[in-house]
């Protein structure tokens, strides 16, 4: 066969398998007892995008998304460019808090500042507040102070607070997000389960009763796909990722039955990263695929499978 024979061949085969498993992942889920309540809201993230906040909300709203994900901002120039854009556009917005430092008592007062600032803004009610909370390294009982606040906080502002099942944080694994939850009844999730493949170097088959346990603590997921060396795979629609696709659509698939049960909001982001999260080539650093075609590809595929 000539070479370009084979590449036309080979094109053709690759693509038609892509095509295959978006089919499959965009066929839309019947739910028993169905709520007509349930609203699904999906959320582009601004990680990796470099041009101005007016320019990404502009094509955040171009591809159909609901809303944006991003960092609470700290300086009051940058909150009245983020409402002005959002507004301008008709965006929804979930925040992200967090704190930096290393010590216990200046990590939770950065962290108690942010996010009581995005809690109680009086310009724009967010859909939820995620949180990067805390440090792997924290004890129990530091842990328990953040979510205590989160707890109080969602009580007085009736906005959903979620901690991230994220590398680094206090729900850096799977066992240690069972302890927090077996001990706090009020523990609410921001399921970002990459992190988990990648900590327990598995698809998490032999935990699947924590797992289990997680799912209806969880009221957003991030949608980036992960595997057992890693947080990001390449290019979800690429067939050798397809074990891991499966996995995660089987765990999002049990969160939208759960919610459309109940009649409550789900929100999503699509969050697969730029370099270095998303691989490049060695020398050049050429970025393996086009993360912002993923997260539309991502954005799209969900909205085909729970509905809009």
């Amino acid at each position: 066969m000539k070479r370009r024979n084979f590449i036309q061949t080979t094109t053709s085969a690759t693509t038609a398998l892509m095509l295959s498993s978006l089919k499959v992942f965009a066929t839309s889920q019947s739910i028993n007892n169905m709520n007509n309540n349930f609203q699904l809201k999906i959320l582009a993230t601004n990680w990796g995008f470099n041009g101005t906040i007016d320019e990404y909300c502009a094509k955040v709203k171009k591809e159909g998304y609901n809303g944006i994900e991003i960092w609470w901002p700290t300086e009051k120039k940058d909150q009245d460019d983020l409402f002005t854009a959002l507004k301008k556009y008709d965006l929804e917005v979930g925040f992200l808090t967090a704190g930096h430092e290393s010590d216990f008592k200046q990590h939770f007062q950065s962290f108690t500042n942010m996010i009581d600032a995005a809690a109680n803004n009086t310009v724009q009610r967010p859909l939820y507040i995620n949180c990067h909370s805390g440090r792997d390294y924290f004890t129990l009982e530091q842990g328990k102070t953040f979510i205590e606040h989160t707890t109080a906080l969602h009580k007085s502002t009736g906005i959903k607070i979620c901690h991230e099942t994220h590398r680094s944080r206090l729900m850096y694994a799977a066992p240690v997000a069972r302890h927090y939850l077996e001990n706090i009844p009020d523990l609410r999730f921001t399921l970002d389960i990459s992190h988990w493949c990648n900590v327990h170097e598995s698809l998490l088959e032999d935990q699947q009763e924590t797992v289990d346990l997680v799912l209806p603590r969880v009221d957003h997921v991030h949608a980036r796909i992960g595997h057992q060396e890693g947080p990001q795979v390449n290019d979800p629609r690429a067939p050798e990722w397809d074990e891991a696709v499966k996995a995660h659509f089987a765990w999002w698939d049990k969160i939208v039955e759960m919610k459309k049960q109940q009649g409550d909001t789900l929100t999503i982001l699509t969050e697969f990263g730029p370099p270095n999260y998303l691989p490049t080539i060695p020398y050049t650093q050429q970025p393996l695929a086009d993360q912002w075609a993923i997260n539309v590809y991502m954005m799209q595929t969900l909205r085909k499978r729970f509905g809009s």
